[in-house]
C-alpha cells in the first residue's frame, strides 16, 4: 500500500470537483483529483456540451428548411448521422483537450482509477491511499430509471439516446423535464415523430407556468405530441419496436423509448457512510458552507440537495476552495442560480415563480408578462415567446422568466435582477441597445415602474 499526500484530494472530477481543484491550485494548495472516468465529468463527455452540440445541428435544420421565409434558397437533404457525431465529438474533444491543459498547468495530480472514501479522512483507489488535509467530494450524477423499467434494447438513457446511430421515425420520451425537451426538440427537428410523456400537469413542470403553458404551446405548433398527467405502468420490446403502457391502460409504440425521469445523486458504494458521512435519499447531508458531517470533508455539485446544474457545481467548487483557503466567500442563494432549457423555444428563469412568491409574500405580488411580438428583434429571427417578471408589491424583483429562442443568453440580466433586489424602478432608467431582445426586459421593467413605452 502506497500512501499520497496532499492539501486537498477531491473524489471526482466533473464540474464541482475541477472548479475546486483549479481555484484552490490558484490558492497555491496541492491538489489530486481522484476521476474513474475522464476530467470533465458528465457535463462535458455525456451531458450539457455534447447535447448543446446536438442542438445546434437541430437549430441548423431547422434554419435550412425555413430559409425560405427570409429569402434564402436551400435544399433540405436530410440528416447527415456520422456528420453531426463528428461535429458533436469534436467540440467535446476541443473542450477535453483544452481543460486537460489547464489542470496541468495548474500542476494538479489526475488519478484515473475507482476512489472510495475512508476514515482519516482519505481515499483509497485500489491499493493506493491518498490523503488530503480536506477531502472534496463531488462524485455527481446518474440517469434515474423508474421501478420496473431497465435500460436496454430500445429503451434508451440519455447516455445512449446521445449516441445513438440514427434517427428515429418514432420516439416516446418518458419525462417531460429539461432532458425530455431538449431531446424532444432535437429528434423533432431531425424528422422524427416524437411523443412526450409527463406524469405532471405540465412540461418542465419546475418552472412558471407562464412558461410552461407557453412551451406546451409551442411544440404543439411543431408537431410534439404530449401526453401530460399520465404515468407509466409498463414496457416491452420486440426487435422492431418497443411499446409502451401508461396507467390509464393505453399504448404507445415508438421505435424507441427515452427515459428522462431526472438524475440521481452518485454517492453508492463509495463508503460515504462507512466513513461517517450521513445520506439522506442518497444525497449528502450538508451545512451552508458545504461542509458534511465528517470533519474537513466536504461536497459540492449534483450530491448535494438542490438544483442539478453545472454551474452550480463550479460555484460551489469554488466557494469550497476558498474557505479552506481561508478566505471568507459569499455563499450564492439557490434561488439566484439560473436555469435554462436549451429547447427551441429555449426557457429561461432565476428567482421565484408567481406560485411560490404568492406562498411567500402573499398578496402583495404583482407580475407583468411582455410579449415577445413587441420585439423586432424577435420578430427579426422569427420567435414567439414571453417574458414574466415577478415582483414584491412596491419591492424587489422576485423573479425573472423567459421563454424564446436565445433567451438563455438573457437571464444574466435577470440573475442580476434578482440577486441585487433591484425594483424595477432602479432598472427602468438603464438603456438597452435596439434592435436587441434584451429590450424585452426593458420595457417589462419599464411597464413595471408604470411607465411603459411601447407596452400596453
Amino acid at each position: 500500500m502506497t500512501e499520497h499526500t496532499a492539501d486537498l484530494v477531491i473524489l471526482g472530477g466533473g464540474s464541482g470537483g475541477y472548479a475546486a481543484a483549479l481555484r484552490a491550485a490558484e490558492l497555491g494548495r496541492s491538489v489530486i483529483i481522484i476521476e474513474k472516468d475522464k476530467i470533465g465529468g458528465t457535463c462535458l463527455h455525456r451531458g450539457c456540451v455534447p447535447t448543446k452540440a446536438l442542438l445546434h445541428s437541430a437549430e441548423v435544420a431547422d434554419h435550412v428548411r425555413e430559409s425560405t421565409a427570409v429569402g434564402v434558397r436551400a435544399t433540405w437533404e436530410g440528416i447527415d448521422v456520422a456528420g453531426v457525431t463528428a461535429y458533436r465529438e469534436n467540440i467535446v474533444a476541443k473542450k477535453y483537450k483544452g481543460l486537460e491543459g489547464l489542470v496541468a498547468a495548474r500542476g494538479i495530480t489526475v488519478v484515473t482509477g475507482h476512489g472510495r472514501l475512508v476514515s482519516g479522512p482519505a481515499v483509497t483507489v485500489g491499493d493506493d491511499v491518498y490523503r488530503g488535509t480536506d477531502i472534496v467530494l463531488a462524485t455527481g450524477s446518474y440517469s434515474r430509471l423508474l421501478p420496473g423499467l431497465e435500460a436496454g434494447g430500445r429503451v434508451l438513457r440519455s447516455e445512449e439516446a446521445l449516441a445513438l446511430d440514427e434517427v428515429p421515425g418514432r420516439v416516446i420520451i418518458l419525462g417531460g423535464g429539461v432532458i425530455g425537451v431538449e431531446f424532444a426538440s432535437v429528434w423533432r427537428s431531425f424528422g422524427a415523430e416524437v411523443t412526450i410523456v409527463e406524469a405532471l400537469d405540465h412540461l418542465v413542470p419546475n418552472e412558471d407556468v407562464t412558461l410552461s403553458k407557453a412551451l406546451e404551446r409551442a411544440y404543439r405548433k411543431r408537431g410534439i405530441a404530449t401526453r401530460l398527467g399520465t404515468r407509466f405502468a409498463s414496457v416491452s420490446q420486440t426487435d422492431d419496436d418497443v411499446t409502451l403502457t401508461l396507467e390509464d391502460g393505453s399504448t404507445l409504440t415508438a421505435d424507441y423509448v427515452l427515459v428522462a425521469v431526472g438524475r440521481g445523486p452518485a454517492t453508492a458504494e463509495l463508503g460515504f457512510e462507512d466513513a461517517g458521512v450521513t445520506l439522506d435519499r442518497g444525497f449528502v447531508t450538508v451545512d451552508e458552507q458545504l461542509r458534511t458531517s465528517v470533519p474537513h470533508v466536504w461536497a459540492v455539485g449534483d450530491i448535494v440537495p438542490g438544483l442539478q446544474l453545472a454551474h452550480r457545481g463550479f460555484q460551489q467548487g469554488i466557494y469550497v476552495a476558498e474557505q479552506i483557503a481561508g478566505l471568507a466567500p459569499v455563499a450564492v442563494p439557490e434561488h439566484t442560480i439560473p436555469r435554462v432549457t436549451y429547447s427551441r423555444p429555449e426557457v429561461a428563469s432565476v428567482g421565484l415563480t408567481e406560485a411560490q412568491a404568492r406562498a411567500e409574500h402573499g398578496d402583495r405580488v404583482q407580475t407583468y408578462e411582455y410579449n415577445l411580438a413587441g420585439n423586432a428583434k424577435s420578430e427579426i429571427i422569427g420567435t414567439a415567446g414571453i417574458v414574466k417578471i415577478v415582483r414584491a408589491t412596491e419591492g424587489p424583483v422576485l423573479g425573472v422568466h423567459l421563454v424564446g429562442e436565445r433567451v438563455g443568453e438573457l437571464i444574466t440580466e435577470g440573475q442580476l435582477a434578482v440577486a441585487w433586489e433591484a425594483h424595477p424602478e432602479d432598472l427602468a432608467p438603464l438603456i438597452h441597445a435596439h434592435p436587441t431582445q434584451s429590450e424585452a426586459l426593458g420595457e417589462a421593467f419599464l411597464a413595471l415602474a408604470g411607465k411603459p413605452l411601447h407596452a400596453l
